[in-house]
């Protein structure tokens, strides 16, 4: 998931960045398109960091074994 929106971010900037000439107020299109592209690219390195620390990670389980019940 957190590939994918990263994804989505860089597409989006890159259209704002290069393909649309829109006149937004206060907010320049080629500096948000810039945000926008920064932000997927920091969400991708994040997703790809947070699984591989998942996957180093193992689960024990500990059991023991106290021998037979004791019978009635």
């Amino acid at each position: 998931m957190g590939i994918g929106l990263g994804v989505l971010l860089i597409v989006v900037g890159l259209i704002l960045l290069f393909a649309l000439n829109v006149n937004i107020p206060y907010v320049s299109d080629d500096v948000l398109g810039i945000i926008l592209i920064v932000g997927g690219v920091l969400v991708i390195v994040l997703a790809l960091v947070l699984n591989a620390q998942r996957r180093r990670s193992t689960h024990v389980q500990e059991t023991h074994y106290d021998g037979p019940p004791p019978a009635a």
